[in-house]
C-alpha cells in the first residue's frame, strides 16, 4: 500500500498545474504587432510568459508605432493587434482587416521636459497652450513622427493649436519611445510620452513630467484579431487565445499589478468589460 500511494503520490507531483498547457497547439506560433510603449514599459515581458505557460502557444512581438502595427493588421502580417489608436483602429475595423476589438486596459500620456523647464510649461493647465508656449519660445521638442499612437495624439495637439510645427527646434527621431525619450533628454528637450514608459526608462535619462492628468491625455489601449475570413493564413485560433486571455479576470490582474512593487503605482489600469466613455472620470 505505502509503495502504491508513494507512486500516486509522485505521479500528481508531476502532472502540469491547472495554469499549464497540457497539450501544443497545432499551429503555435502568434505574431502580436503592437506599440512600443507595450514593449518598452516592460509589460509585455510578464503577460506573454503567462499567456504561454497557460496555452501552450508561441507569442513573437512585433514592437513598433501603432501605425504600423495596424498597417500589419492590414496587410495580414500579424495575427492580434495590441494598439492605443482610437479612431485609427476604427477605420480597420470598418475595412474588415480586423474583428473582436476589445477594450483592454488605459494609462495616460504626460509632457516631460527638462527640469529647468524653460517654457513654463508647469505653469499652463492644457496641451494646447503647451504647444503654443514651446512654439512661440522655440524650445527644442522632439517628436517619434513614426505615425504612432503617440505620434497621432501629438500632431492632433499640434492641430489643434492651429500650428505647423517647423524649423530646427521641431525635430523627429521616426523612433520608439524609449529611444524618443533618450533624444529628449540629450537635447534638453520635451516631448510627448505615455506614463508606463516614461517611469519605466527614467534612469535613463533627465527629464521632468511638466503637464499631466488632462483629460485630453487620457491612452486607451484594445486589442483585435486580424480578420481569419479577409486573410486565411492568419493563426485565428491563437489571435483568439491571447486576445481572450488579455481581457481575462488573469490577463487582467497582471496588468493590475504591472509596476507596483517597482514604482509604487500600476502602470496600466485594467478596463476589459468596462464602459469606455466612463474612462479616466
Amino acid at each position: 500500500m505505502l509503495v502504491a500511494l508513494s507512486l500516486l503520490l509522485a505521479a500528481c507531483g508531476s502532472a502540469p498545474t491547472a495554469q499549464t498547457a497540457t497539450t501544443v497547439p497545432a499551429n503555435p506560433d502568434v505574431i502580436l504587432a503592437t506599440t512600443t510603449s507595450t514593449m518598452d514599459s516592460g509589460l509585455l515581458d510578464v503577460l506573454i510568459p503567462a499567456f504561454e505557460k497557460k496555452s501552450g502557444y508561441k507569442v513573437k512581438p512585433i514592437s513598433v508605432g501603432t501605425g504600423q502595427a495596424l498597417a500589419m493588421g492590414e496587410k495580414g502580417e500579424a495575427d492580434v493587434l495590441l494598439v492605443h489608436a482610437p479612431d485609427a483602429e476604427l477605420k480597420v475595423v470598418e475595412k474588415g482587416a480586423a474583428i473582436n476589438r476589445r477594450l483592454v486596459m488605459h494609462n495616460d500620456f504626460i509632457f516631460v521636459g527638462p527640469p529647468s523647464d524653460p517654457a513654463g510649461i508647469k505653469s499652463v493647465k492644457t496641451s494646447i497652450d503647451a504647444m503654443k508656449k514651446i512654439a512661440e519660445m522655440k524650445q527644442i521638442f522632439i517628436s517619434r513622427g513614426d505615425d504612432s499612437g503617440t505620434d497621432k495624439m501629438e500632431k492632433s495637439f499640434w492641430k489643434k493649436a492651429n500650428i505647423q510645427p517647423t524649423g530646427t527646434w521641431y525635430q523627429e527621431t521616426g523612433a520608439g519611445m524609449g529611444q524618443t525619450l533618450n533624444v529628449a533628454s540629450e537635447k534638453k528637450g520635451y516631448t510627448l510620452t505615455d506614463r508606463a514608459t516614461f517611469l519605466a526608462q527614467k534612469k535613463n535619462n533627465d527629464l521632468d513630467i511638466v503637464l499631466e492628468k488632462e483629460p485630453a491625455l487620457l491612452n486607451i489601449y484594445h486589442v483585435m484579431e486580424v480578420n481569419p475570413e479577409k486573410f486565411p493564413k492568419v493563426n485565428k485560433d491563437g489571435a483568439k487565445a491571447f486576445a481572450d486571455f488579455i481581457v481575462s479576470p488573469e490577463g487582467q490582474a497582471i496588468i493590475k499589478d504591472f509596476g507596483v512593487s517597482k514604482y509604487g503605482q500600476s502602470l496600466f489600469v485594467p478596463d476589459a468589460g468596462k464602459n469606455e466613455s466612463e474612462l479616466g472620470k
